[in-house]
């Protein structure tokens, strides 16, 4: 028999990915099988695996050396299944083999991060900078600089980056690879596809892109709170806010791919002007430059991401402070967006019955005092219809989601189809000009 378990690893590659798997003989798939037991046990005999998957020893045993070969999998110390018989070897996951790179085109910053098949955290390099109105080009050249240096440093601690996937700030189109429009980049009709591939360090495996709220929710799901939460909206806040919704364990998208755009809602009809050509949305009253314009913090360039890694003196970090010394001003200008936000959640809440709502990005550091405004919106606008609200929780991942999220769904697609990835490194190896 085959294992469902696999094969529903490989639907979720399918639909992260736009099109479907590759399986192109019966061992590319029994690899899959075999490497989605091995994750999902962690340390189990080569006897144990023949009967999970229902292949033979033998054939457990050839695709185990193949998987091993390929840096996927390693054997380990001994383990007794069972009360009889002897103590087989373990294999499991061997997380200093292959790794994912995740990269990140921000408002204010650039970053990436490396995560190994282990899902740990292996490198990780954020740089503060200034894209608005920077042509698409010279922003990828940037990227693509990180991405090198991230490389490196993988393989300085023995990793080899099997590919890499880019979290962009805005509309895009995954069967097409362009960026419709980032508004907040002052991007429009982007071939983001065609610039990444042709910029970026190659790779086994070629380069993605995903719209960055989207990889904030997978990386809620895989590396934070959101295994636990059930279908969730995960909100991804800095300069734009997105969200993320996650149902069954995968991101609707919606028919076209765009579904998630919350800081375009409009929370206030005839309200000011927001960058998308509308009036009144959502990004204009608790997105970044909103509130620190609002809480009177007047130099509003630079993310709390980056305050964080290098700017502790930077504006996020005045405006916690105030916020910490109970500064009225700073106190208004927080509980006024959180109101906002629990209202533009409302609509998404009876609109997709979600069991919880994350707050991520910005709105992680600044829960103390947006939470329960958004708990009293959701609460005043949702108990009515539903009789309950959601959960509100508070992403430990905070800004760092979305670029872990990308390194992440490169994992995904290795554990997905590991044959793709080895015989691209076998074909490599025997044509090393290619």
């Amino acid at each position: 028999m085959l294992n469902s378990g696999a094969d529903d690893r490989a639907r979720r590659h399918a639909t992260f990915n736009g099109g479907p798997v590759r399986h192109g003989t019966m061992r590319e798939h029994n690899l899959a099988v075999v490497l989605g037991e091995v994750v999902r046990h962690q340390s189990v005999t080569r006897a144990r695996l023949a009967d999970l998957t229902g292949l033979t020893k033998t054939t457990v045993s050839n695709l185990v050396a193949v998987l091993a070969e390929g840096g996927l999998v390693q054997d380990g110390g001994t383990v007794r299944e069972g009360e009889r018989g002897r103590p087989g070897v373990a294999v499991s996951v061997n997380g200093d083999g292959v790794a994912g790179l995740g990269l990140e085109i921000n408002v204010d910053y650039l970053a990436a991060c490396v995560i190994d098949l282990g899902r740990r955290v292996r490198h990780r390099h954020l740089i503060a900078t200034d894209n608005r109105g920077r042509a698409p080009e010279k922003v990828i050249e940037a990227l693509a600089r990180q991405a090198a240096q991230a490389i490196d440093s993988a393989a300085d601690q023995g990793l080899t980056v099997a590919g890499a996937v880019v979290a962009l700030p805005g509309v895009l189109d995954r069967r097409t690879g362009w960026l419709r429009t980032a508004p907040n980049l002052g991007w429009s009709d982007v071939p983001a596809g065609t610039l990444l591939t042709d910029g970026l360090p190659t790779l086994r495996l070629p380069p993605d892109a995903d719209n960055e709220a989207n990889l904030g929710a997978l990386g809620e799901l895989w590396f934070g709170v959101g295994r636990e939460l059930g279908d969730f909206v995960h909100v991804s806040g800095e300069v734009g806010i997105g969200a993320g919704i996650v149902v069954s364990g995968q991101i609707f998208r919606g028919a076209h791919g765009f579904a998630g755009e919350l800081g375009h809602l409009v929370v206030e009809p005839g309200g000011p002007p927001c960058s998308c050509g509308g009036r009144g949305c959502l990004e204009q009253f608790a997105g970044q430059e909103a509130v620190l314009r609002a809480a009177g913090v007047t130099d509003a360039r630079t993310s709390f991401t980056t305050t964080v890694a290098a700017d502790p003196d930077g504006p996020m970090a005045v405006l916690l402070e105030s916020l910490r010394s109970g500064d009225e001003r700073a106190v208004a200008a927080v509980d006024r967006a959180g109101h906002a936000l629990g209202s533009a959640l409302s609509a998404a809440v009876n609109l997709l019955d979600p069991d919880s709502v994350v707050l991520g990005g910005i709105f992680s550091p600044l829960a103390p005092w947006a939470r329960p405004a958004v708990q009293e919106a959701l609460t005043a606008a949702t108990t009515g219809i539903r009789g309950r609200t959601p959960s509100v929780v508070v992403s430990r991942l905070a800004g760092e989601a979305a670029v872990r999220g990308a390194a992440g769904l490169v994992i995904e697609r290795v554990l997905a189809d590991p044959g793709g990835l080895l015989s691209v490194r076998a074909a490599r190896r025997d044509h090393p000009r290619q």
